[in-house]
């Protein structure tokens, strides 16, 4: 095994608000990371002086000058997970000046239950990548995280207690991503990055484990105007994208996501979708008391307000 501690980066590509952008990366940074950097995908005046100004923050606006000298054309690439796979994979291959460089989202919050860079640095040279299981926010004070339950036989079984109506069409009973993020480790070639993955030499994920006592506290939806205001453009655009596959196989019944939403909306409205979130991640009696039965209810508080006032004061 190595010795030591490792440096550790942040690679993103954003489009949220000022407060949200400066939360992330005032955490971060509360957390060890020795250098962030952050695509803006639309541009945020409030935040660019403050970024540039921190010395652990890069801030690149992708604005058309940016998209023609990455790809040669003004016109930006149409998904976002083309841009933040381009943004990411651009970044590595500057060699920054980090031994492991992470791939997360402004949503995202690394929540380690010791030093980072002691975890990282304890892997063996072999590794080439470390992956990183979420948690997902469940409505509330902004604490309160769902585990993530291990693919096997009673994964569904228990899915099925916790979300009884739902429970069927949601892979581990997220709402977004059971994959995780990773961490790869700095310094190869012929390298790119995904949002959950990498591919070195065209094998993808080679060498790669998972790093165990972290977590990804990910606050997909922080409440139900949230989740409603961010609801249309996930349905067209992200985690709910009509081409990702369905939880289950449609042999066996399995919709997905995008279609059981979509009839949802069509046959109850506001409503139908209101019910789905209540079950879901709605902060309910129900819904906190069965998880915490499952033992799957965590507290974690990022402190996000107290460490954005530290590192972005004004």
């Amino acid at each position: 095994m190595s010795e030591g501690k490792d440096s550790w980066g942040v690679v993103t590509t954003i489009r949220a608000p000022a407060e949200d952008i400066l939360n992330f990366a005032a955490y971060h940074i509360e957390l060890g990371a020795k250098i962030i950097y952050i695509h803006l995908d639309t541009p945020c005046p409030e935040v660019m002086d403050l970024l540039r100004a921190h010395p652990r923050t890069r801030v690149t606006v992708c604005s058309e000058n940016y998209w023609r000298k990455r790809i040669g054309k003004s016109k930006r690439p149409a998904t976002h997970q083309f841009r933040q796979s381009l943004n990411a994979t651009r970044v590595y291959g500057t060699r920054p000046r980090v031994d492991w460089l992470a791939h997360i989202d402004v949503d995202e919050f690394l929540w380690p239950d010791a030093p980072l860079g002691d975890a990282l640095g304890a892997l063996p040279r072999s590794v080439k990548g470390a992956l990183v299981r979420p948690n997902e926010l469940i409505d509330g004070d902004g604490t309160q995280f769902k585990s993530y339950i291990p693919s096997g036989s009673e994964r569904g079984p228990l899915v099925q207690r916790l979300y009884p109506e739902f429970g069927y069409y949601l892979k581990g009973g997220f709402l977004s991503h059971v994959v995780g993020k990773v961490f790869v480790r700095t310094g190869f070639d012929n390298i790119r990055i995904g949002l959950h993955s990498y591919v070195i030499d065209g094998k993808r994920n080679p060498d790669m484990i998972e790093l165990e006592n972290v977590v990804l506290c990910h606050r997909h939806a922080t409440g139900w105007d949230d989740w409603l205001g961010h609801y249309r453009y996930r349905l067209e655009n992200g985690s709910y994208r009509a081409d990702l596959s369905p939880a289950r196989s449609r042999e066996k019944g399995g919709v997905t996501l995008h279609e059981l939403l979509s009839a949802l909306e069509e046959e109850e409205g506001e409503a139908g979708l209101r019910r789905f979130y209540d079950e879901v991640c709605g902060d309910t009696d129900r819904l906190r008391n069965a998880l915490a039965a499952e033992g799957m209810l965590n507290t974690r508080d990022l402190g996000l307000d107290w460490k954005r006032r530290k590192h972005f004061p004004g």
